[in-house]
């Protein structure tokens, strides 16, 4: 059996013993709900006994989660998603938030301050700014973004944006690599007249 599968395994039954834990139940009590024995839930939770679908299924069902939670999920059950930040030579750093290549992307990025190089490629790019200031050059003109304003334009476009002063900026930023732009769905009503 190889080293992975090995891991997986291993970590069936702490998990689910923390599960039933949380659940604030008892052996005994899931035993009654699951129709498997006593012996045999805490053997599983030990790990002397080899988890098997006709025993997780049930276990799945009576904890109201999805199978592969618990076969995959993180032994201590915890529920949040931990992204690795990239951190750049010029002192950025980039949290990717999405992961569908071909795809828009979207990261958090806190771009630290650096000069101003315009660069062209494919896509179209969207900036909404979360914290700081955002300078914004596109072509021959140039803008400065607030914390809550959003730029959008095509990358075809010269352009580079970074921090307006010393100071980092913070943006969530939305890469599409085809060109793919924004569709606004819903739209402020237009005021009708009396």
């Amino acid at each position: 059996m190889d080293t992975e599968l090995e891991q997986i395994l291993d970590g069936i039954g702490p998990r689910l013993r923390t599960m039933r834990q949380d659940r604030g139940l008892t052996l005994e009590a899931l035993a009654s709900t699951t129709g498997i024995s006593v012996s045999t839930l805490s053997r599983l939770e030990s790990g002397k006994r080899r988890p098997t679908l006709d025993l997780l299924i049930p276990l799945a069902r009576a904890h109201r989660v999805a199978l592969d939670q618990l076969v995959a999920a993180p032994a201590t059950g915890d529920p949040r998603v931990h992204l690795t930040p990239l951190r750049k030579n010029d002192g950025s750093i980039l949290v990717p938030l999405t992961q569908y290549p071909g795809r828009v992307q979207v990261f958090k990025h806190v771009l630290a301050p650096r000069e101003p190089k315009l660069v062209t490629h494919e896509g179209y790019e969207w900036l909404y700014v979360l914290a700081g200031e955002l300078r914004l050059i596109l072509g021959d003109h140039e803008s400065t973004l607030h914390p809550g304003e959003v730029a959008e334009f095509d990358t075809r476009e010269p352009h580079w944006f970074g921090p307006a002063g010393t100071s980092a900026v913070e943006i969530l930023h939305l890469f599409g690599p085809r060109g793919d732009q924004a569709v606004v769905r819903a739209r402020p009503s237009a005021p009708t007249s009396p």
